[in-house]
């Protein structure tokens, strides 16, 4: 938790030594209202000129200001270093995320990284905003006002302590109570935020299924468990509040109670002395309760926040399984090759892909074609390296994958996903996107055009300045996927890689992007991880994969040859006319 306040900036600690500074005036101000209440008290009744208790007043009065201002200037400062606090957190934690391979976004999940950048960090927030007051206030407040009470009266200051310890009895009860259950409320709300997305993602799925009541069920459950959770906990910490009001409130009952059995039994001259005390052991009571419950409540905030500090420094101590390398360029230009490769995801207990081993030269289409499960997509997936191979060497340009910068290998490859992915904005943003300044009109035309996607958009009421939905919920699977191959393209990348991307388009869309394809990228190595045999019939090179192992290479005419799995794909999709 504490390893959290690193983050701090010099402004931020400047501004907490000037906090601290303040707290202290505020305090000695607050301290001195009860010695003027006793002076003014003590004028009043030895019949004091009203001149005197006019002066006595107006000090008090010039106190109690002077700790309404400085309190001010206190709160904000405290929201000042809180707020920059949690701009810095939240900006750290995306992009460490932002870094992170497939491997480290699945074992958070990605509802649990949201959590984690927004509520978590809004704990935190909550303890510095309000923790930097109290628990500087709190123990000078508390320390003092005993130190002044100590000495004048054994009897009320007795009371005072034992009012003390039963509050932090209290304390102890409570926070042990409800501190486990800290942890718990963020882990259920991690679920409710991953069940809330998968029913926004999948409301087309649900209610073509009609299960809307099942999805609600579930919605329920997991939303009960939560408040149930969350209900308990406030259900204990409700306590505090009336159980710190009694305290306070049989304490006061008990000095005057004690008082006035005290004054009854004194002589003249002492009851003046103990009606003095009195008034002056009921403010400072009141003082050193009012310190405890601050610190109550920092009790009560810190145990979330430190188990939302955890959370948040998981992410930020997270060792990234890919590291990034130094190299920028390699030896060759648009080359690809695999030696000897196997891979298998974290966790698993067999291969995913066994002994790849093949090369593409710039100009060479590469196609890979194989049952579902064959590997097709983990194959590609380890040449921008969203994962490392397990054993044996992926390389481009001559340079294992592993040495480069990951910006200069990824700017040397255009990927486009199995899914289309678009982003809320323009077709010109999604088009140009993360190379806004670099790519122009003329670019991102002639991208479109070449991935057959320039009828549609031109259609459109603003051209290439029309919006896109978040997910692109506004334009066909089929225009998704030309506008993402369009994305790819426009970037004029050295090698291609295309995870099953035509699977959405017709035949005759299909045939002639790849016609235009390869009319416009000559020189560029192009990666086809294809279902259908149509869309790879003219590669230079394909890759037969089954159970993750190649079982094949060669032209579509040579595989047609020699190859059993090949030939019974294509039988399964051809005519014996076509073949």
């Amino acid at each position: 938790m504490f390893k959290l306040f690193k983050n701090l900036g010099k402004k931020e600690w400047l501004f907490m030594i000037i906090s601290v500074v303040f707290i202290a005036i505020q305090v000695l101000l607050d301290l001195r209202l009860p010695d003027y209440m006793s002076n003014i008290t003590t004028l009043v009744q030895t019949k004091g000129s009203s001149n005197e208790i006019l002066i006595e007043g107006a000090k008090m009065l010039g106190c109690a200001f002077l700790s309404l201002a400085t309190s001010i200037i206190v709160g904000y400062l405290a929201t000042f270093i809180a707020s920059s606090f949690g701009q810095k957190i939240r900006g750290k934690v995306y992009r460490k995320v932002l870094d992170f391979s497939m491997e480290e976004i699945k074992d958070f999940s990605v509802s649990s990284l949201i959590t984690r950048t927004t509520n978590d960090v809004g704990q935190v927030q909550m303890l510095i905003s309000f923790g930097l007051q109290a628990l500087i206030k709190a123990p000078i407040m508390a320390t003092l006002a005993i130190i002044k009470i100590a000495g004048k009266n054994l009897t009320f200051s007795k009371l005072v302590f034992l009012a003390v310890l039963i509050l932090l009895i209290l304390i102890v009860v409570i926070i042990s109570l409800v501190l486990p259950k800290f942890k718990i409320i963020q882990k259920l709300t991690d679920n409710l935020n991953r069940i809330t997305r998968e029913n926004l993602t999948g409301i087309r799925v649900i209610r073509a299924f009609n299960a809307e009541t099942y999805q609600k069920n579930k919605f329920n459950e997991a939303n009960s468990n939560l408040t149930n959770t969350i209900v308990y906990v406030q259900k204990i910490m409700g306590v505090m509040s009336p159980a710190m009001t009694l305290v306070t409130s049989s304490l006061t009952l008990a000095i005057y109670v004690l008082g006035a059995t005290l004054i009854s039994r004194a002589n003249m001259m002492d009851k003046i002395t103990i009606f003095s005390d009195m008034v002056v052991f009921t403010s400072y009571a009141m003082q050193v309760i009012m310190s405890f419950m601050m610190l109550v409540m920092i009790f009560l905030i810190y145990p979330r926040a430190s188990v939302s500090g955890k959370r948040i420094l998981e992410v930020l101590e997270r060792v990234n399984k890919i590291q990034n390398g130094t190299k920028k360029v390699g030896k060759e230009k648009g080359t690809i090759e695999f030696r000897k490769v196997s891979f298998k995801y974290p966790d698993a207990e067999s291969y995913m892909i066994r002994n790849i081993s093949f090369k593409a030269r710039p100009g060479e289409t590469i196609a890979f074609i194989g049952g579902t499960g064959s590997g097709k997509s983990t194959l590609v997936n380890l040449i921008p390296r969203f994962y490392d191979a397990t054993f044996g060497d992926v390389l481009v340009d001559g340079v294992n994958v592993k040495e480069y910068d990951l910006n200069s290998l990824h700017e040397k490859i255009g990927y486009v996903s199995q899914k289309a992915i678009m982003f809320s904005g323009s077709i010109r943003r999604n088009v140009s996107y993360g190379d806004e300044d670099r790519i122009t009109d003329d670019t991102i035309l002639k991208a479109i055009e070449i991935s057959q996607a320039k009828d549609f958009v031109l259609k459109m009421d603003e051209g290439i300045d029309s919006h896109i939905a978040r997910g692109g919920t506004n334009v066909s699977g089929g225009q998704k996927q030309r506008l993402s191959i369009a994305r790819a393209i426009a970037h004029k990348p050295e090698i291609y890689i295309f995870d099953d991307t035509f699977s959405a388009l017709d035949y005759e869309t299909d045939y002639k992007l790849r016609c235009e394809l390869k009319k416009n990228t000559k020189n560029a190595t192009t990666i086809i991880v294809a279902s259908r045999i149509g869309t790879i019939l003219d590669a230079d090179k394909i890759v037969v994969l089954e159970h993750g192992e190649m079982v094949g290479i060669g032209t579509h005419k040579e595989l047609l040859k020699n190859c059993k799995v090949y030939q019974e794909i294509a039988k399964s999709q051809l005519s014996e006319e076509e073949l």
